[in-house]
Order: C-alpha cells, then sequence, then structure tokens
C-alpha cells in the first residue's frame, strides 16, 4: 500500500507528485479540492513515506491503478504534476483514469530538453542532499529561499518556509529519484482514451512552457490546454485557487 492523504466527499480524484516531490506538494489545494471531490494524494513508490517499486513511468502507473483497485476506486479521476501528469496521461491512455489532468507534464521534451531537464533534476539533487541537514535555516531566509526553489516555482515568496525544508529534505532522500531520472524526463506520452486536460505553467522553467506547451497542444489536439497564469513548474503554491480550479473543471464528467 502506497502512503496517502485523504479529505474530503465526491467523486475521487487521486493526485500524483513529480519526480522527487512527494504528497504534500498539493497541501494548499486539497482543501479546496475537498469541497467537492474525495480527494486522495499519494507518495509514489520510492518516493515520500512509500516502499520502493518499479522505476519506469509505466511501473508507476501500474502501481498506482492497483492502490486505486485497492482502495476500490473504479476509474477514478487522476491529475499529477511533472512525471505525476506523465503517470496521469499514462492512465488515461490505458483506460484506468475517468478523465486525466495534467499540469507541467514530462512526455514532450525533445532530446535536447530532456538533456536539460535531466542536468538541472541533478544539481537540484545534489543541492538537496548538501542543505538537507540545514534546510530549516536555509529555508527561512527569503533570498537562499528564492535562490534554491526558483527553477520550480515561480512565486518563491509564497512557499512557506517549513513547506521548503521538507521538499528538501524528501528530495534528497527519494532511493528512486536516480533511476527514475535516466527515462522520465525523456519519456513520450500516448493519447489518452479518456477527457483530458494539459495545464501549464507560465514560468515554468524546467519543462519550458514556451517550448512544450505548443508541442503538447500539437500532440494532443483533443485536449483541453490550459495556462496557469504567474505559476511555475510546482505551481500549487504559486496560485492554489487557479490550480484547484483547473483541477476541478478538469475532473468533471
Amino acid at each position: 500500500m502506497l502512503a496517502y492523504e485523504k479529505a474530503g466527499s465526491g467523486p475521487p480524484l487521486l493526485l500524483i507528485h513529480g519526480l522527487g516531490s512527494c504528497k504534500e506538494m498539493w497541501r494548499p489545494v486539497v482543501p479546496l479540492l475537498a469541497r467537492e471531490r474525495e480527494v486522495v494524494a499519494i507518495d509514489l513508490p520510492g518516493f515520500g513515506e512509500s516502499p520502493a517499486g518499479p522505476e519506469t513511468v509505466e511501473g508507476l502507473a501500474a502501481s498506482v491503478a492497483g492502490f486505486a483497485a485497492e482502495l476500490g476506486f473504479e476509474r477514478p479521476h487522476v491529475a499529477g504534476n511533472s512525471m505525476g501528469g506523465g503517470i496521469a496521461l499514462a492512465l488515461g491512455a490505458s483506460g484506468q483514469a475517468r478523465t486525466a489532468c495534467a499540469v507541467s507534464p514530462i512526455g514532450f521534451a525533445n532530446d535536447r530538453e530532456a538533456l536539460y531537464a535531466r542536468a538541472l533534476l541533478a544539481m537540484t539533487r545534489a543541492m538537496a542532499t548538501a542543505l538537507a541537514p540545514v534546510a530549516a535555516p536555509i529555508a527561512g531566509n527569503r533570498m537562499l529561499r528564492a535562490a534554491t526553489t526558483a527553477h520550480a516555482v515561480g512565486r518563491p515568496s509564497r512557499l512557506p518556509p517549513e513547506e521548503c525544508a521538507h521538499w528538501t529534505r524528501v528530495y534528497a532522500q527519494a532511493p528512486s529519484f536516480w533511476a527514475l531520472l535516466r527515462n522520465a524526463p525523456g519519456w513520450q506520452a500516448p493519447t489518452p482514451a479518456c477527457a483530458t486536460t494539459v495545464a501549464w505553467g507560465d514560468r515554468d522553467r524546467l519543462l519550458i512552457y514556451s517550448r512544450q506547451a505548443p508541442r503538447a497542444r500539437r500532440r494532443l489536439p483533443g485536449a483541453r490546454h490550459v495556462t496557469l497564469a504567474g505559476c511555475g513548474h510546482v505551481p500549487t503554491w504559486d496560485d492554489p485557487e487557479q490550480v484547484a480550479a483547473v483541477l476541478l473543471e478538469a475532473s468533471t464528467g
């Protein structure tokens, strides 16, 4: 069983984090979603509090589908960020999701962009490992918090220090990080067979908005495509209300 947090009532909505992240990244949007959905935020295998497991995007998607079945969910709504967005698209393509919402997802990078993402994520892991013992005081300094998170969030001042410190420690400790770093950035997204939304932060500096969002529009012309104004790659603290509104609309039906 994967580690998870559950809130609210209504149609089930699974929330899936990205590479190196954890279920806590969804904290600011869960209360907004829980007014209308049974929200389940999970830790993927090998991240957060979940034990190690599959180390491919397809394997993680299968784990999430199995977890949903354990909870008694039949084709739940799914939403994910970054690698989690790719997993949401994979679940939609395999018929295991009622709707899929991918927020700044993997799956649309060319070779050069995938190489760039791998390098930046590897540097982030090295930085997190070095800073983990002093994560709290680093995160408590506004300028240092901005310097260490600007590639991930669009508005670093809105990320609470305690959340930033937690993100740093989780990133440093994830045992499945390196194996997934090898294949996730270059993974190519399939076409979902369900209603699909792709949302992209216009300040995304990792999976670059100006290049990959237009590519996603071309490759998935039947999806709904949304721009998250003022948001970075991990947008939940940048603008919780905007993100929640997109997720709620995406999981209708």
